[in-house]
């Protein structure tokens, strides 16, 4: 069964495609389903003027505000009705599997398998939206805050600022559900990651142009295209890394025959906890600069002053709280999402064991002992990937790079739904083959 679905996936091509009805469907639902988010980050929000906000935006553009409108397409920037994008819900999905860990009744539904799951999801919905309230009040008040940014502040201008952006929130969530379930990839990965990429093009065209005008030399433009190739590589090379575990099953009997024990693999990611490190590190140095920006105050201290100039980019302190960060995220995460004690358990109830340890507390032990060695690989992979725009940034003061959690994000989910799409071919082709089989059989059976 193995080699036959080599063969097949080797022998993809677009003729295959071509008769993949159900797959081309697939597809334009998820490309006309982006195409309504990214026409919603153009869309702003009542009573706001744009030339005032966008002025307030720029001083910090480099701050949280930052990273959140990369994540939102663009959106934070017009402040649109998806300006909160999907982010809530993604916060509200990692607070549930930080809660499953420690709530017993969570985790208890966690084992209950589909039913459990959909309660779990439940849950993380209304989490998403008391999440978008909070964030759509404040962003309210604070636009109310600024210099001339709301035409008529007061209560109504509040309630249809959260009106509308949690509504905005809740509809990708939506949106991200219905590509999940009849597009192609994951839906709620996809919008991020059109986010991200409907930036790539004003960037690149922003620093050919400073090629131009010989803000920087050409020789730098090749290398930085040569290190982000270098980046892709890398990035795909230890996305698809696995350690394997070779699990075995006992023979057994049935009546009077007895059938050869099986073998198979418990495959460990070497990088476990995903983009979800980088973020979480992002969001945290980045936060006190933009509460700093945005209270503006002329007494601040001088150790205050002193400590937020270390904290920015570029800056030796920040890289290494930014790394000792990711580090830390990278083995918190993965403890959370995978544990050894759960895999020990199922193997030992299906009859698996590794080889050379004992079914129980031994082989969760020794899961343990290889998931822990290769997070430290894992780990020491995304501070290189998340720094290396930051050393460029201070050694050649390139405004434009392209690496970090945005270019993690974009190359996971290409995999991801490439993957997919060649699983869809596949399947389509051994429908395939077994209609021309069927067919065969009743024409000799005539």
């Amino acid at each position: 069964m193995a080699s036959a679905a080599e063969q097949l996936a080797s022998n993809l091509n677009f003729s295959a495609f071509a008769k993949a009805e159900d797959l081309k469907k697939r597809i334009w639902f998820t490309i006309g389903a982006l195409l309504v988010y990214r026409l919603g980050t153009y869309i702003p929000l009542p009573g706001i003027n744009p030339d005032a906000f966008a002025q307030a935006f720029s001083s910090q553009s480099k701050g949280v505000l930052g990273m959140f409108n990369m994540f939102a397409g663009g959106a934070v920037q017009r402040m649109a009705i998806f300006a909160l994008g999907i982010m809530p819900y993604i916060s509200a999905s990692i607070i549930m599997q930080l809660m499953t860990s420690v709530i017993p009744s969570l985790e208890a539904l966690k084992k209950e398998g589909e039913q459990g799951r959909k309660v779990i999801n439940q849950y993380t919905r209304y989490g998403t939206v008391l999440l978008a309230l909070v964030q759509a009040y404040g962003i309210s008040v604070g636009l109310e805050n600024g210099n001339g940014i709301v035409s008529d502040p007061g209560m109504f201008f509040r309630v249809s600022t959260v009106v509308t952006l949690v509504g905005g929130t809740m509809f990708l969530m939506w949106l991200g559900e219905q590509i999940t379930a009849r597009g192609i990839g994951n839906g709620i990965s996809l919008i991020i990651f059109s986010g991200i990429v409907a930036g790539l093009p004003h960037a690149i065209s922003g620093t050919l142009e400073l090629g131009r005008t010989g803000a920087l030399s050409t020789g730098l433009i090749l290398a930085i295209i040569v290190l982000a190739i270098v980046v892709i590589a890398l990035i795909v090379f230890f996305e698809r890394a696995q350690r394997r575990l070779l699990i075995q099953y006992p023979k057994r009997q049935v009546g009077n025959r007895m059938f050869q024990g099986d073998t198979s693999h418990l495959p460990l990611k070497l990088n476990t906890s995903g983009v979800i490190p980088p973020i979480f590190a992002s969001s945290l140095l980045l936060l006190p600069a933009t509460i700093a920006g945005f209270s503006q105050t002329t007494n601040m201290p001088a150790w205050a002053s002193t400590i937020l100039a270390s904290l920015g980019h570029g800056q030796p302190l920040y890289m290494a709280f930014y790394a000792a960060m990711i580090v830390f995220f990278a083995f918190f995460y993965t403890a959370i999402v995978f544990n050894p004690k759960d895999t020990a358990d199922q193997l030992k109830k299906h009859s698996g064991f590794i080889p050379g340890y004992r079914p129980g507390e031994r082989t969760a032990d020794y899961i343990d002992y290889v998931l822990t060695r290769i997070t430290v690989v894992g780990a020491i992979y995304l501070v290189l990937v998340c720094l290396l725009p930051e050393f460029l940034i201070s050694a050649t003061g390139v405004p434009f790079y392209l690496g970090g959690t945005s270019l993690l994000i974009v190359v996971s989910v290409t995999l991801d739904t490439v993957a997919q799409i060649q699983g869809h071919l596949i399947a389509h082709q051994y429908e395939g083959l077994i209609k021309k089989s069927k067919l065969r059989g009743g024409k000799k059976a005539r």
